[in-house]
């Protein structure tokens, strides 16, 4: 596997993008989340032509506000087979065409709508309101060789990592929202996340990385060259 980021900033963090990445997993390319920066991002970067699954982990504006241009990008300029997207349960799906459907009119004529269970490989962690109350968020891990588990937003990281606990031993990189502020309670505080450090490897990503605090020993995505796009 390899993940490459094309953004790790926060809704309000515009100078480091949306937090989103391409993430090469089992022969394809698969895109999580496609916040307002991702298209252009990924215009700029000329990587548009290599998306053809998405994945979501929740439909915050930030992590799903320029999926419909993608979309059309993808039919209209590129004239490309429908790209592919995974969802995790039936009412996610639902409250994804309801954003999908102003805009795009008919989602299934621009995208493949495939369950998330006939894809191997990839498991959701329902995170349902530790984001946002009575919000449906999910964490995912994805395995082949190796682990990767990638958490969305989510303010409490218990539901990760007891998951993460109880599969069986592999070489696992967690990139884990984080936040610098005690009292943002939508996002994982620095701290919660110290006790796992010393069995798994840690990144943090959607954050502000100037506001780092100098005891924080959790290496930031923005900051390592060879995870960003």
């Amino acid at each position: 596997m390899q993940i490459k980021f094309l953004g790790t900033g926060g809704a309000f963090d515009v100078d480091y993008l949306n937090s989103a990445a391409l993430l090469k997993f089992r022969g394809i390319n698969l895109l999580i989340d496609c916040g307002f920066t991702v298209f252009p991002t990924l215009v700029h970067k000329s990587l548009i032509a290599k998306v053809d699954h998405i994945l979501l982990t929740h439909l915050h504006n930030d992590h799903c506000g320029s999926l419909p241009t993608l979309l059309l990008y993808k039919s209209i300029i590129e004239k490309s087979p429908r790209p592919v997207i995974l969802y995790p349960s039936e009412q996610f799906k639902h409250e994804l065409f309801a954003i999908l459907e102003p805009q795009v009119k008919d989602p299934e004529k621009y995208a493949e709508f495939v369950p998330l269970e006939q894809f191997a490989g990839i498991t959701a962690v329902d995170t349902f309101g530790q984001h946002s109350e009575n919000f449906q968020t999910y964490a995912y891990i994805f395995e082949n060789e190796t682990r990767i588990a990638y958490s969305g937003d989510l303010g409490k990281p218990e539901a990760l990592f007891e998951r993460l606990d109880k599969m069986p031993a592999m070489r696992t990189c967690v990139f884990h929202d984080i936040t610098f502020n005690a009292e943002n309670t939508g996002h994982t505080f620095y701290k919660k996340l110290l006790p796992y450090i010393a069995n798994y490897e840690i990144f943090g990503y959607h954050c502000d990385p100037t506001q780092n605090p100098s005891d924080n020993p959790i290496r930031l995505v923005v900051y390592e060259p060879g995870l960003m796009a």
